[in-house]
């Protein structure tokens, strides 16, 4: 069910989206507490606005009255991806090709779940960073649980 909703809100998305060269980063349909949550997260070279972010919700709530493909009550929210924004597309991973980033996995590998290092790519369903060392670790995209851009101060 989630997943028909965020595939039903992504197509429509892509020509409001389209419209102004803005980039649908993610969308989440999740339960948190009693309250269902829709999230857009949307990006534009030179970054996003709030301005940006309440057009985009003014133009899918257009849609998503129109089209009603969620039955129960949800709250709406259009952000940007934050400066640690989730590597999610094939695409993702090229053009953060060498930017340092914080992958989690799923189930630890000796002991360790959180990984962090210069991303070289995906490389046969693999997702490749190579640590401070030097060393390239490889982990298999279904074992990630999320990979992020690192924020480092």
């Amino acid at each position: 069910m989630k997943k028909t909703i965020v595939e039903q809100v992504e197509a429509m998305l892509d020509p409001i989206l389209e419209e102004r060269d803005y980039e649908c980063v993610d969308v989440e349909f999740v339960k948190e507490g009693a309250n269902w949550f829709l999230r857009v997260f949307v990006d534009k070279e030179g970054g996003i606005t709030i301005e940006d972010c309440e057009w985009v919700s003014r133009s899918l709530e257009k849609e998503l009255d129109e089209k009603d493909p969620i039955e129960q009550s949800y709250i709406l929210e259009v952000s940007s991806p934050g400066l640690d924004r989730p590597l999610k597309k094939d695409e993702d991973f090229v053009r953060y090709k060498d930017e340092i980033v914080d992958v989690k996995l799923y189930k630890a590998i000796e002991k360790q779940k959180e990984f962090q290092g210069k991303l070289v790519g995906l490389q046969d369903d693999h997702i490749v960073i190579e640590n401070e060392a030097g060393d390239l670790l490889s982990f298999p995209k279904d074992q990630v649980a999320i990979v992020r851009l690192a924020v480092i101060w």
